[in-house]
């Protein structure tokens, strides 16, 4: 589980990068009339926009609970990161594709492609700089988790750190497009190359748009911990002293770090009710300590299927 510095510093190195780049590759986009590089520079500005609104949603999620919000405010996270994935997709796919095929059916003048060349090959080093910071990131909280990595990006709750790795690598694939695309007309003297590269770039950010919008929408709908983790916090309640079954378990992802277990539990039917409640108080310290992004635990005293018939007596 990362802290929300941590995972500010990540989404800051990667906003710095994108808003110099995009600065670079506008620049290089007028000068070498390349549709291509115009298409990373609005990539590269979707991307700078994506990084204020994830700061956003890292600075609302803070906020501790209160009576309005008594869950707390850590969701607010994916609602941000939501619209982060939005802005991907109408500030860079959208304009990608348009770009390109506008290129692709009125042609263009290539311009002089060196200076494209030089700003591509300093954004593929900022971009590389940016990814590797969240990489590590990931990497680390995959290995507390004991989670294979790619498992983990899948299903990691902190969709920002997530944005952030999804959007370099797919700004890594973006600048090779460009470079591709640059050679191709430089080669060939045709606009053509410039312009499918350009729509590359757009259905590569439509990909990353919908795969970042699909996870925050897991999470804002609701999303359970792994299968794995439901099994041993099954077991954990189990081992509670008075414990006889565990008849329902539900529990919910509140945020990174952040999660809820809700549980209809048998105890034994000659436990006293002082057992009962101090047995509650024993498995929600055991499963704290076992799990500690679990912040919140509500058991059910609930008789046994067998109990409840006897007491209903025959039909």
């Amino acid at each position: 589980m990362a802290d929300n510095g941590e995972s500010t510093f990540t989404v800051v190195v990667a906003a710095a990068a994108n808003l110099g780049i995009a600065v670079a590759k506008a620049f290089a986009g007028v000068i070498s009339g390349s549709s291509a590089m115009l298409s990373e520079a609005a990539h590269s500005v979707a991307d700078t926009v994506t990084e204020v609104i994830l700061l956003t949603a890292l600075k609302r999620s803070e906020k501790p609970a209160d009576e309005d919000h008594p869950l707390g405010y850590a969701g607010e996270r994916y609602v941000w990161a939501m619209l982060a994935a939005v802005a991907t997709f109408v500030g860079g796919a959208v304009f990608s594709v348009y770009d390109g095929i506008h290129t692709l059916t009125h042609g263009e003048e290539p311009g002089d492609p060196l200076v494209s060349y030089v700003v591509l090959g300093l954004a593929f080093l900022l971009e590389g700089y940016s990814l590797r910071t969240g990489v590590r990131q990931v990497r680390a909280e995959a290995a507390r988790s004991r989670t294979p990595f790619a498992r983990y990006l899948r299903f990691m709750p902190d969709t920002t750190v997530k944005a952030v790795v999804m959007e370099d690598s797919a700004a890594l694939a973006g600048l090779m497009l460009a470079a591709g695309g640059l050679l191709g007309g430089q080669l060939t003297g045709s606009g053509v190359w410039d312009g499918v590269a350009s729509v590359l770039i757009g259905l590569l950010l439509v990909y990353v748009a919908w795969v970042l919008g699909r996870s925050n929408a897991e999470l804002l709908i609701g999303r359970p911990l792994p299968r794995a983790v439901r099994g041993q916090i099954r077991e954990e309640l189990l081992s509670v002293p008075h414990v006889v079954d565990v008849l329902e378990l539900t529990t919910l992802v509140q945020g990174p770090g952040e999660a809820l277990v809700a549980a209809k539990v048998d105890f034994r039917d000659v436990s006293s009710a002082a057992q009962v409640e101090w047995a509650c108080e024993d498995a929600e310290q055991q499963l704290r300590e076992r799990f500690p992004e679990i912040r919140r635990v509500y058991l059910d005293p609930t008789p046994g299927l067998g109990q409840r018939r006897d007491t209903a007596g025959p039909a």
